[in-house]
């Protein structure tokens, strides 16, 4: 599979993923970007149109795996969230595999608090 249908096929995977999840006031939505080299995670109000919190691996410092730096991440994020007034959240994947990094954030920011 090359580089481009890979691509192809994680947009129409997100895209169906955004048809059916949106961030509110209430419950705003979790999203995870994941790059060859770093994670990012943000906490959305789609209503709005306002992030409300953010976390990267790229302001994170250490060394270690990239699933050890994704847990890091998701409890980064966890406690932005939850500094925000954040308990509940709906988790976008953004396209990729509930598997390996992005679980690995999933469940660290579970343990931080935050509920989905």
């Amino acid at each position: 599979m090359s580089q481009t249908q890979k691509l192809e096929r994680r947009a129409k995977i997100k895209a169906s993923i955004r048809r059916k999840l949106s961030g509110s006031a209430e419950r705003p939505r979790l999203s995870v970007f994941r790059s060859n080299k770093e994670i990012y995670a943000q906490v959305i109000n789609d209503e709005a149109g306002v992030t409300l919190a953010a976390a990267s691996s790229a302001k994170l410092e250490g060394t270690g795996t990239k699933t050890d730096t994704a847990k890091a991440v998701g409890s980064a994020i966890a406690a932005a969230a939850k500094a925000a007034g954040v308990d509940k959240v709906v988790f976008d994947r953004n396209g990729y595999l509930y598997h390996g990094r992005v679980k690995a954030l999933a469940d660290a920011a579970r343990e931080g608090g935050l509920i989905f």
